[in-house]
């Protein structure tokens, strides 16, 4: 059964808690909108938590606090960098969850809002990304959904099946690169299947990389715990991220997931949605292998795609 209570966490005051005794989120309402909390209960949080940031508020810079966010792209700054930093309107959906409302950024014109319903029995989620263009004009724009994960784990993007030569002679997927992306370095692992991304805190410098996402999902594994995400792959748009649709970025300190949606003209007045379902799974066993890695994880991906289609509505 949910339980919605108002907790202190990280230095604020004023936090929600949501547990159904198979999962615990916090989130934010000094700050955000911010899922600061996704555990199994009691235990480690699968997302990073910047310790230099935790319980801050109000300012003019952007801060990382960590956890899970929502951004839009393009990136670039200033736009996108707008700081989270002030009070979100937290309000209960019926008996199912919460939905975050952050006040309309002067800036942009953009209102952020985030539903986060959890799953009634099992260590997931439903989460509905919102962006409502609150300006006088319309805006181009794509929903962008970033996990920030706790380190010391591997990000796993997923390529589309493979094929066979001569059978198959057109590509079939993208790789997107930043100018910063440095394929020798050793934290990546680009395999038949899976395009791997390790964390390690000792490195001096961020990788990222994006791929085209076609599949619907990206996870993150971190001591036998894994992070899936699962979403609905939306084809064709103008990105100005080009094929990027799922991505791992890797600092120094953590590691991040996240997926972007095709670029939307949104008229004064409309709103893109963009859902995920998220699900933990403990014990999960991570082989080197490929094929091995999607026999384990195939079942847990088609399990929550078919759980995205069923996302309950207040």
């Amino acid at each position: 059964m949910l339980s919605i209570t108002q907790i202190a966490y990280g230095g604020w005051q004023r936090c929600t808690q949501l547990s159904t005794g198979a999962l615990e989120l916090v989130v934010t309402q000094e700050v955000g909108p911010r899922i600061i909390r996704c555990a199994l209960p009691g235990e480690a949080n699968i997302f990073y938590e910047n310790p230099d940031m935790l319980g801050q508020t109000g300012g003019d810079t952007w801060r990382s606090y960590g956890g899970h966010r929502l951004w839009h792209a393009p990136e670039s700054v200033p736009r996108t960098y707008y700081p989270d930093n002030t009070p979100v309107s937290i309000a209960p959906l019926e008996n199912l969850g919460v939905r975050m409302t952050q006040p309309t950024e002067p800036t942009t014109g953009i209102q952020k809002e985030i539903d986060l319903i959890p799953h009634p029995t099992e260590a997931a989620a439903w989460v509905a990304h919102r962006l409502t263009n609150r300006a006088a004009w319309p805006l181009e724009l794509a929903g962008w959904a970033l996990s920030v994960m706790a380190p010391g784990g591997v990000s796993l993007l997923p390529l589309p099946p493979r094929g066979s030569h001569p059978h198959d002679l057109l590509p079939s997927s993208t790789l997107t690169l930043w100018p910063y992306t440095d394929l020798s370095d050793p934290r990546f692992r680009l395999g038949r299947h899976l395009v791997r991304l390790s964390q390690a805190s000792t490195a001096a410098l961020p990788q990222k990389i994006g791929v085209d996402g076609q599949v619907g999902w990206g996870a993150y594994w971190q001591d036998g715990l894994l992070f899936l995400k699962c979403y609905a792959h939306v084809p064709g748009g103008a990105l100005r991220r080009p094929g990027l649709r799922a991505g791992g970025l890797h600092q120094c300190a953590d590691a991040g997931t996240g997926d972007a949606r095709a670029a939307t003209r949104l008229e004064p007045g409309q709103s893109l949605e963009h859902v995920e379902y998220w699900s933990l799974h403990p014990g999960f066993e991570l082989p080197a292998e490929d094929d091995a890695a999607l026999a384990g994880l195939g079942p847990l991906v088609e399990a929550g795609q078919a759980a995205l289609l069923q996302r309950p509505t207040a």
